[in-house]
């Protein structure tokens, strides 16, 4: 029986593929142990549990750049999380430790190194995180969804995996009848699909309903997830406009169905949704948030800018550019294949399962 701690967290994008590598082990190994461990508040300390894995959390968190003062608290904090990661460590004695980034990785793959467990980082995005170029000189291994990692890792211990994805997005297939019945909308009309993730994008949104009477003229269907800060906001703009063929919602419960009417999608550049937008083969104008450490948003566009499988439009251009740049590219069928046929290049399939391919080779050593 073996045992394999899991640690980071802060954002679906570290969750998930944590829980997706928790699965695919748990699949070989039916018998063996997982723990957890989080940041104490973080959205890991709640999803987790929801998917049968026990959890623990450190006080950990990320400096304050703006107030240096607050970063005596951090720093205490930081300390704090070093002894328990340690005392974790100690106590559940894993055969092998798993970084996927996040406030909670540093202390407890520190602690795992310093106690002789091989450790595995998984880095989603393609500009490395500070707390994984930290970590990286005592990894084993290095799981990495873009080529040309190796300026920040080295080489010998880098994997090409790509990033674990949700497998219910490939429920549906393209262009499935009951995808357009669950939406009301009709097959031989062009679909836009606007994503801002759960929580939204002010930037998406704005841009969106300042050029809300040209999407209305162009007859092209729309389905409009707003996220639940901005879904009052957004109703209020479209009621005077909004006709048959636009759904606005606060969230896609289906997302599945929505990605199956999509012929193109407007979304952020985290990096699940790009992994899952190249598995599924979409046409992608990709806004980068500025609002995220490193700018790492934009540079995962442009590692599909450069390989034109996809269009970037920067957050501060949005509103004057976006839904005018959709409105052209959504009517050029050639240039559509073209997007979907590049990206569906850069896929990375069965991820999980790769990065579990891994493990197992650490536990052989």
């Amino acid at each position: 029986m073996y045992r394999f701690i899991i640690s980071g967290g802060g954002t679906g994008g570290h969750i998930f593929p944590a829980i997706s590598i928790a699965n695919a082990l748990k699949e070989r190994f039916p018998d063996s142990e997982f723990l957890f461990v989080g940041a104490l508040g973080r959205m890991e300390m709640e999803r987790v549990p929801q998917a049968g894995y026990p959890i623990e959390g450190l006080p950990v968190q990320g400096f304050d750049r703006k107030n240096m003062l607050k970063n005596l608290k951090v720093v205490w904090n930081l300390l704090r999380s070093t002894r328990k990661a340690r005392r974790i460590i100690k106590r559940f004695r894993p055969d092998v430790a798993i970084g996927v980034g996040g406030y909670a990785s540093a202390p407890t793959l520190k602690a795992a190194s310093a106690f002789g467990v091989p450790t595995l980082l998984q880095e989603q995005n393609s500009y490395a995180g500070v707390t994984n170029k930290l970590l990286a000189k005592k990894a084993a291994r290095i799981c990495v969804a873009y080529e040309g990692m190796e300026r920040f890792f080295p080489k010998e211990k880098i994997v090409l995996t790509g990033n674990p994805v949700r497998q219910d997005l490939f429920r549906t297939s393209p262009k499935a009848p009951e995808a357009y019945d669950f939406f009301g909308l009709q097959p031989d009309k062009k679909t836009l699909l606007i994503v801002g993730g759960s929580l939204g994008a002010r930037t998406i949104n704005q841009s969106v309903m300042a050029h809300l009477e040209e999407l209305k003229a162009s007859g092209i269907q729309l389905i409009w997830q707003t996220g639940k800060f901005y879904i009052d906001e957004v109703r209020k703009a479209t009621s005077a406009v909004a006709g048959n063929g636009w759904v606005v919602t606060d969230f896609v419960s289906r997302m599945d169905y929505a990605y199956a009417v999509a012929d193109l999608v407007i979304s952020r550049a985290g990096a699940s949704s790009i992994s899952e937008l190249c598995l599924l083969k979409k046409p992608v104008i990709l806004v980068p948030s500025p609002n995220v450490a490193e700018d790492h948003q934009t540079q995962n566009a442009l590692a599909l800018v450069r390989r034109q499988a996809a269009v970037m439009v920067k957050d501060a251009d949005a509103r004057e550019r976006l839904i005018a740049d959709a409105l052209g590219l959504i009517a050029d069928e050639a240039r559509l294949s073209a997007l979907s046929r590049n990206i569906a290049g850069l896929a990375q399939e069965n991820s999980a399962g790769r990065i579990a391919d891994e493990v197992v080779r650490l536990l052989g050593r």
